[in-house]
């Protein structure tokens, strides 16, 4: 099994869940800033020219952050980090699909059509004007989800799960592109204190 990575927040998301899972793999790193990812020898590994992607070891290749944590998370031993019951797999992926959809993706696309636009407007589809509605967008989401968290320990519930590596490293990579939280978001902001404080998130950066 090997890991092709590189920097962004996406690849952190799987190299973060590797060390909250315990799964040693492989990785080579692809260089975006050169654009090694929409070269041929990435494109075979994943048509869409996306980071990150996985190569398993049968010689096929999974792509999708969530796709591939959900692959490690069943092929590795020890404790799940999306589920060890239908309710907690429901809850887990409800949660993330809550985070990607309302937070990482227009948190992502406001800063690739906006503050990240020199990088990426000969590689994709970029809108420009619709950056700063975008950035707020993420932020709405982020404060609606701060309500929806209150008494909580973790997004999905009481334990750590895929929802909260996703949220955490887009967070993280929010803050500095200049899209940092609002600090009156309490409870996302506590939580996102006790995320810092785990291990694996200086080991991901």
């Amino acid at each position: 099994m090997r890991f092709y990575t590189s920097m962004g927040p996406n690849p952190r998301v799987v190299k973060m869940f590797m060390l909250e899972k315990g799964a040693d793999v492989e990785q080579v790193s692809v260089d975006l800033m050169k654009g090694e990812n929409r070269q041929e020898a990435h494109l075979k590994r994943n048509p869409a020219g996306q980071m990150p992607t996985l190569e398993l070891d049968d010689g096929s290749f999974v792509s999708e952050i969530t796709a591939i944590c959900e692959y490690l998370d069943e092929k590795f031993p020890g404790p799940s980090l999306v589920g060890e019951t239908p309710e907690e797999r429901a809850a887990t992926r409800m949660w993330t699909r809550r985070v990607d959809l309302n937070i990482c993706e227009p948190m992502a696309n406001g800063f690739r059509f906006g503050a990240g636009l020199p990088l990426f407007q000969s590689r994709i589809r970029t809108i420009p004007q619709a950056s700063a509605d975008l950035c707020t967008l993420a932020q709405e989401r982020i404060s609606w989800l701060d309500g929806l968290i209150a008494g909580r320990d973790f997004i999905a519930g009481d334990k750590l799960t895929l929802a909260d590596v996703l949220l955490y490293c887009f967070l993280e990579f929010g803050a500095q592109v200049g899209q940092p939280i609002n600090p009156e978001n309490k409870n996302i902001g506590a939580w996102l204190e006790r995320m810092r404080a785990r291990p694996s998130a200086a080991a991901s950066a």
